[in-house]
């Protein structure tokens, strides 16, 4: 009987070990290991799935026609980042159906709202930076001055051939850091530039601000032209080996 207890305690052991080694395995690598033992798959899921970094679905307005811009005060279509080049080939005017007795509607697809695939990534985050020199991943230049940036991956535009802090500029003013009962913080700097996979838009949010632990969540807002790119960052979820990275 003796043997029989020593043998169910000694299988019920080796159960939990496997159990408790199934868990650690399944766990993020920023929650089990130091950044000098994540592998290059560790960085890449940092870099696209983890608290400091996430694919999010953005939101592009419609493209206002010509009488709603006369009606707004404006002439002509807005042009610069997020104006220029977000609309995809072929979505034009369309001619109206109804006119011929077939029905249908001359709303032309680029004046429909409609989702637009974007990355955010809290690119000051030491977690991000030590991901990014694992995967030799190219990260936009780091703006002047200290502060907290987050940058927008993936706005479609052209080539505009001009300064970064000059394509940013007008973008200030529509972006912020949102937390609960604290004043929104607006960036002090806004820079553009262009990559492969389209223009990325980086923002330097000033130290000032002071993200403590005890704001539990701070969400990031911001227009960008027609694009709406809008993020809840978990304060709660970003640490490593216990303390908040940002």
């Amino acid at each position: 009987m003796l043997g029989q207890m020593n043998y169910r305690a000694a299988l019920w052991l080796v159960l939990a070990s496997a159990i408790g080694a199934a868990q650690v395995a399944s766990e993020p690598a920023w929650k089990t290991k130091p950044p000098a033992q994540w592998t290059e798959q560790d960085a890449q899921q940092i870099l696209n799935r983890s608290p400091w970094a996430r694919e999010i679905g953005g939101g592009l307005a419609g493209r206002k026609s010509e009488d709603q811009l006369r009606e707004g005060g404006q002439m002509g279509q807005p042009t610069g980042v997020g104006y220029e080049g977000v609309d995809p080939k072929d979505s034009g005017p369309k001619v109206d159906l109804n006119v011929f007795g077939g029905g249908g509607s001359d709303r032309s697809l680029r004046s429909q709202n409609r989702g637009i695939p974007l990355k955010v990534v809290w690119e000051s985050a030491m977690p991000v930076r030590v991901a990014e020199f694992k995967t030799q991943t190219t990260e936009p230049p780091t703006l002047e001055g200290d502060g907290y940036r987050i940058a927008v991956y993936g706005i479609p535009g052209p080539d505009f051939n001009k300064d970064p802090k000059q394509l940013g500029d007008p973008l200030k003013e529509y972006a912020a850091l949102k937390r609960e009962g604290k004043k929104d913080v607006k960036p002090v700097r806004v820079e553009v530039f262009h990559r492969q996979d389209g223009l990325a838009v980086v923002y330097l949010f000033p130290l000032s601000a002071e993200i403590a632990p005890k704001d539990e969540r701070v969400e990031f807002d911001a227009h960008i032209g027609r694009i709406h790119a809008n993020h809840i960052f978990d304060l709660r979820e970003m640490n490593i080996l216990g303390k908040l990275e940002l």
